[in-house]
Formats: structure tokens, C-alpha cells, sequence
């Protein structure tokens, strides 16, 4: 993973830095001049507007007006004191007013050339990405060291532009990272000749009666993400519009959780909640197949609600996912994740002893020893009834194929997106469609990584 490093723990890596802060400052201004020139296509003839703070990100942006005049680029500064209403005949602004640790609002002035912003757009914050004031948007931002978790939440995400990381000779280990592609392809297990459909079992516990659609979509998202065997159980009925490929076993409509735990022993992972419902019957079972399944769990949907007013910790002797959206971790919290919504993952992790997957345009994977990845694949397509229940299958699936809970949980989050952005289509997309585009985004990221 790529790492991700918050504005604090920034500060601390600037404070233990083995170089002294001028030589740190003439690399990151060394990156902005290349970065700056690689947007110009050239040196001859060209201008460039920068725009400078009274700190590090205003002495980085002075470093690179230096080089830039040393190489022929006519370059105006101004300070951020004394900005105009507009900036007008350049061929590039460059931000460098105020890095992340910006308190307040930024008001940039109007222009209409590229902007290309320093560590991260100025006025957006750097935890949590929200944008204060008018911030410019840039379409590409030199960040240094390591990715900050403003440059890919909220604000953030759409202002920063294509993020470049350089190395300045700061270390960048840090407990959080972005997944990519090649993250993935890492974690994906390899096709063993010897397998047979009970290595990778899974059993989806889902739906209820005359509402069995999200039990179909995540019996889907199972089949085609990796499982090799997928039962689809319904307490209480059962699903005729189920894939043919999927066993339906039937269940009864009370005391099926102790059906369901005396059977899981044959099962690499068992999924339980999508469209389940919310009697009390449903909310005791749930919580007692939370308390006694033997097998990795994913609990979904239906099934964070029935937990809602059970605030045990998950067994330790075998992996969960809880995969809440903000209304589901409400329920399991007693209000919303809040603007850090790495920390709102955490704690929930923590206090429940499993993996939290907390979905959202940018969607953390919290464990509960502190360990977070940020999974940015996925874009609106996502935004439609039942992709959720493909995600909660597809985690499933590969804890089922022997991936820890993190990385099940990381991995389905960043495949959920990568099918997703295969599609052709930009509107009309239907969680129907997602599990089909799985099996192609599973090969993207093995090739990916080479």
C-alpha cells in the first residue's frame, strides 16, 4: 500500500528528520519545478504565477521560483497578504500558500490557467479533505514523503487533481495506506491445480421471506468473486430467482442460527445479514451466531442492525468484518463517523474486536490493532441500491480463499470498485451488473502487479 500519512504524524517525521529543514525545502522545491515543467511541456517563453504562504509550503514554492527564473520561466510571486481579486497571463499557477496545517479558510483569487498545487490544495484540510473558503482546483498536486488523507477524502479528492508523491528523504512508514492495483494483486491467492469446491466454501445466511433480492446479490458477489461453492440460505423460504450455480438450503424461520453454526464447520467464511430483516427473533439469532460461529463471519446489513443494542466484542479465536455504511455505524455507535473518518473506523474496530469495512465514496478498512487502508476504485457508479450486498459476497469469498480479514475486507473494497469503473455504463448501472465485472478486475490487478 501506498503510505498515508496524517498532518500530526507529518510533524513528527519533519521533527526527526535527519536533514535540516533548508535542505528538506530545496528538494520539495526541486519536485515543484519538475513537476511544474512537466505541466508546461517546456521552459521557453512560458509564465507562471506562484503563489506563496508565510511557511515550509510558501518557502518550497519560493525554492522552485528560484529554479524555474534560473531555467528562462518568467515567474511573478505573490504573497498570500497581498493577493489580487484574479491572476491573468500565465500559462500555470502554482499553490503554494498553505499546506495541511492551514486553520481557516483560503480565498484564492480567480484564474483561469492550470493550477498545480503544493503538498496539498490550499484550504482543504489535511484529515479529513473538507474545503474551507475558495480553494483553486488543481490538476495535479506534488505532495511529499507520503499521501496525506485530505488529498483523497471528500474536497480533497476532487480538488487535488493526479497526486504525485516525491521523496524528499523523509520516512514514510505509517500505520495507513492507500490500496492500488498492484496491493491487491499482492494479496490475491494463485489458482491451486489441486483445489476442489469445498476449499473455498461459502455460505450466505440472507434475505427473508418475499425479500430475497440482496441475498441474491451477495450469493452473486460470492460466486463470482472466488467462491467455489456458495449456499444461499433464506430463513424461513426460498430464492427462485437464485443463480443456478448456488445451493439453496432451507432453513426454518426461527432457530435457524443454531442450524447455521452447526453447519459452518464445512465453510471457509459464512455472510450474514443482507435483507435478513429486523424482528426480534432475526436480532437474537444474529447475535448469537456473532457470539458462537466458528467459521470467519461477515456481518452485513440487517445483521449491524440487530447488533445495534449488543455492544459485545467480537470472539478473537476466528476473523469478522462488520461492513457499515454511516447509518449502520450509527446504529453500532450511537452517531455518525464525523468528518475523520479513519479514526470513526478505528474505534469502531477496536471496540468490537473485528474488521471495520466503512463504506463510502472513500471507503477505510480499520483493524482493530490500528492498521487502516483507504480504497478510492470505486466512483458514483457504486451509488445505487445492492451494491453494498455484491460487497458483503465478495469479502466473504475471499476470506473463504484464505485472505486475513483485513486484506479480505481491503481487497473486496478496492475489486467492488475497479468492476465497477468497467462498466460502460455512467448511468443505468445496476448492482446486477457488478458481479459479472468482477472476474476481469480480479485479472487487472494480478497483471497489474506483474
Amino acid at each position: 500500500m501506498l503510505p498515508v500519512v496524517t498532518p500530526e504524524e507529518m510533524r513528527r517525521i519533519d521533527a526527526e528528520a535527519a536533514d535540516a529543514t533548508e535542505v528538506l525545502v530545496e528538494r520539495a522545491g526541486a519536485a515543484v519545478e519538475r513537476a511544474a515543467i512537466d505541466l508546461l511541456g517546456g521552459r521557453y517563453g512560458r509564465r507562471v504565477a506562484v503563489i506563496c504562504g508565510p511557511g515550509n509550503n510558501g518557502a518550497d514554492g519560493r525554492v522552485a521560483t528560484r529554479r524555474l527564473r534560473r531555467g528562462g520561466v518568467g515567474v511573478q510571486v505573490y504573497d498570500t497578504d497581498r493577493l489580487p481579486e484574479r491572476i491573468d497571463g500565465v500559462d500555470l499557477v502554482i499553490d503554494a500558500a498553505f499546506g495541511t496545517g492551514l486553520r481557516g479558510e483560503f480565498v484564492a483569487p480567480q484564474v483561469d490557467a492550470p493550477v498545480l498545487a503544493v503538498d496539498i490544495p490550499s484550504g482543504v484540510d489535511g484529515l479529513t479533505g473538507i474545503a474551507a473558503g475558495r480553494p483553486l482546483r488543481a490538476v495535479a498536486t506534488v505532495s511529499f514523503a507520503a499521501l496525506k488523507p485530505g488529498l483523497v477524502f471528500a474536497d480533497g479528492r476532487r480538488l487535488a487533481g493526479r497526486v504525485e508523491v516525491a521523496d524528499i528523504g523523509l520516512p514514510a512508514q505509517s500505520a495507513t495506506g492507500l490500496v492500488t492495483d498492484e496491493t491487491v494483486g499482492g494479496w490475491l491467492p494463485a489458482v491451486s491445480p489441486d483445489d476442489h469446491k469445498w476449499r473455498h466454501a461459502v455460505w450466505i445466511v440472507a434475505g427473508s421471506p418475499g425479500m430475497g433480492g440482496a441475498a441474491v446479490l451477495a450469493a452473486r458477489g460470492a460466486a463470482r468473486g472466488g467462491g467455489s461453492y456458495v449456499r444461499l440460505a433464506v430463513p424461513g423460504a426460498t430464492e427462485p430467482r437464485a443463480p443456478v450455480e448456488v445451493v439453496q438450503e432451507p432453513l426454518p424461520l426461527v432457530g435457524w442460527d443454531r442450524v447455521v453454526v452447526e453447519g459452518a464447520a464445512r465453510f471457509g467464511a459464512v455472510v450474514v445479514g443482507p435483507g435478513l430483516g429486523r424482528q426480534a427473533a432475526t436480532r437474537d439469532a444474529v447475535v448469537r451466531i456473532a457470539a458462537t460461529c466458528p467459521k470467519p463471519l461477515v456481518l452485513d446489513g440487517d445483521a449491524l442492525w440487530c447488533l445495534a443494542d449488543d455492544d459485545a466484542a467480537m470472539p478473537t479465536d476466528r476473523p469478522s468484518v462488520l461492513t457499515p455504511h454511516d447509518g449502520e455505524y450509527a446504529f453500532l455507535t450511537g452517531r455518525p463517523p464525523g468528518a475523520d473518518r479513519i479514526d470513526a473506523a478505528r474505534r469502531l474496530a477496536a471496540a468490537r474486536a473485528a474488521v471495520v469495512l466503512l463504506k463510502g465514496p472513500t471507503t477505510v478498512v480499520a483493524h482493530p490493532d490500528g492498521r487502516a487502508a483507504l480504497v478510492v476504485s470505486g466512483d458514483a457508479r457504486l451509488a445505487t441500491a445492492g451494491t453494498g450486498d455484491v460487497l458483503a459476497g465478495l469479502v466473504g469469498a475471499l476470506l473463504a480463499r484464505g485472505l486475513s480479514a483485513f486484506e479480505s475486507a481491503a481487497a473486496a473494497a478496492h475489486l467492488h470498485g475497479r468492476a465497477a469503473s468497467r462498466s460502460d455504463r455512467t448511468v443505468g448501472f445496476v448492482a446486477g451488473d457488478l458481479p459479472e465485472l468482477l472476474p476481469a478486475a480480479w485479472a487487472g490487478c494480478v497483471e497489474a502487479l506483474g
